[in-house]
């Protein structure tokens, strides 16, 4: 039982020492300007443009902030999955280049997911506290969305 138990373990260590080999393209584009971003597309306040920087551009947008544990098997491959599965639905870089239509669409999601409380999503605000939307912070946000100048 106990050999069973040893060789188990080595096995599970082994596989996860060799998936770290595995890194997934980062998405990271810095330092690049975007003139067709969400922020140049409006007079967009400092106070917004902290709130949408700080809590939605790391999976919405062509540039995300990485800390060191996103670098580790298997977490990398879902953190990857998660921000390639975000900036399908809405890339922030990309918004001058959306239709009207669909900015409209994406505007009265945002409202509705923000008050609602799903973005950002828990399994991101539970790993990352510090980019949970306070209650103020929902209000000003819904608020200037609700009419974006």
């Amino acid at each position: 039982m106990r050999k069973i138990l040893k060789v188990t373990f080595g096995t599970i260590l082994l596989v996860l020492i060799i998936i770290q080999f595995y890194q997934p393209e980062r998405n990271s584009d810095s330092g690049k300007n975007y003139t067709s971003d969400f922020t140049s597309s409006y007079k967009v306040p400092e106070d917004v443009k902290e709130i949408l920087q700080t809590s939605c551009y790391d999976c919405h947008s062509n540039n995300t902030n990485y800390v060191w544990y996103d670098y580790i098997q298997p977490a990398r491959t879902l953190v990857e999955k998660h921000i390639n599965n975000a900036k399908k639905e809405l890339n922030f870089n990309e918004w001058g280049t959306y239709s009207n239509r669909k900015q409209e669409r994406l505007l009265t999601s945002m409202i509705t997911q923000i008050e609602n409380k799903e973005m950002p999503i828990p399994s991101y605000v539970f790993i990352h506290r510090e980019k949970k939307l306070s209650d103020i912070q929902i209000k000003v946000l819904t608020n200037w969305l609700k009419n974006p100048e």
